[in-house]
């Protein structure tokens, strides 16, 4: 009964890791089929902010931005660490595919945590760690040269966006975990702080096409970046690490790139380059490798 238990236990915290990196790679593939329609990055931004803001709102009246913890820097990185990415690599899928996306923001996001963990909160550099980072490097390196025989092309710029949105993302994780915010918390604050932040600079953008925009689309963007991605994916992947521990939780992040290009297939008819699979598979299992 013991074992029966256990059993149950790692299939229900496997599907809540699952459920939660499919969402993570779903949302770069919406994003570009967004991006496809008569959206532009700062409509999806928009509507990202605006939807889980609205949503978080009462969250974060009743637990408050507890400035006494993360202090004002640490504010800024929550807030700006968790909105600059979605400018970014929305941004970034104009010029690259999602496969690349997927492997370059969420893929390399673990390495740029562990170095600024390392610089602002001295954690340690484990061999696995530094053997992990060299798997990840290598696939960023295979799509940087593979996207046009050479670096320089047309794609890098999108490359380059997408790992500064990993960067941007490192701030925020790296903020959080110094101020020992739970996930879904600093989330809150994050689309709080980007909404009140984001709206009014929206308001007056020249570029915007939301209000030309079909409700369909609207309604799609609307509810796989304001809600899944920005609230439902965060309660899923927090089950998942409370089932089956940090080490095992964090290692379903090495899915995502994978799964990014796989979905990437059906939805916007991207076919990865064989290089492409290649990089994807050694930066997977970087990921897993530095995830414990």
């Amino acid at each position: 009964m013991s074992s029966d238990r256990d059993v149950g236990q790692y299939v229900r915290g496997s599907l809540y890791g699952l459920a939660a990196v499919s969402i993570w790679s779903g949302w770069i593939v919406i994003a570009r089929l967004g991006l496809r329609s008569s959206l532009t990055p700062w409509d999806i931004a928009a509507l990202r902010f605006g939807v889980a803001g609205t949503l978080m709102l009462p969250f974060v009246v009743r637990r408050g931005l507890v400035i006494n913890r993360l202090g004002w820097i640490g504010l800024g990185a929550i807030v700006l660490g968790g909105a600059a990415p979605v400018f970014l690599a929305n941004t970034g899928l104009l010029f690259a595919p999602a496969a690349h996306a997927g492997a370059l923001f969420p893929g390399v996001m673990p390495l740029m945590v562990a170095l600024l963990a390392a610089v602002l909160l001295k954690e340690e550099f484990t061999t696995a760690k530094r053997i992990g980072f060299a798997l990840i490097l290598s696939g960023v390196l295979i799509i940087a040269w593979g996207s046009g025989g050479e670096l320089g092309s047309f794609q890098n710029v999108g490359h380059c966006l997408f790992l500064t949105a990993g960067l941007a993302w490192a701030f925020y994780t790296v903020a959080m975990r110094k101020a020992r915010l739970d996930g879904l918390h600093a989330a809150a604050i994050s689309a709080v702080g980007s909404m009140v932040l984001y709206l009014p600079v929206f308001a007056v953008l020249p570029r915007g096409n939301l209000a030309a925009a079909p409700w369909g689309d609207i309604a799609l963007q609307a509810v796989v970046q304001g809600v899944l991605t920005a609230i439902v994916s965060l309660l899923l992947y927090g089950r998942a690490v409370n089932i089956l521990g940090a080490s095992s939780g964090a290692a379903f992040a090495a899915l995502c790139p994978a799964m990014t290009a796989v979905l990437a297939i059906p939805i916007l008819g991207e076919w990865p380059a064989v290089h492409d699979w290649v990089a994807v598979g050694i930066i997977s299992v970087g990921v897993y490798i530095v995830s414990g």
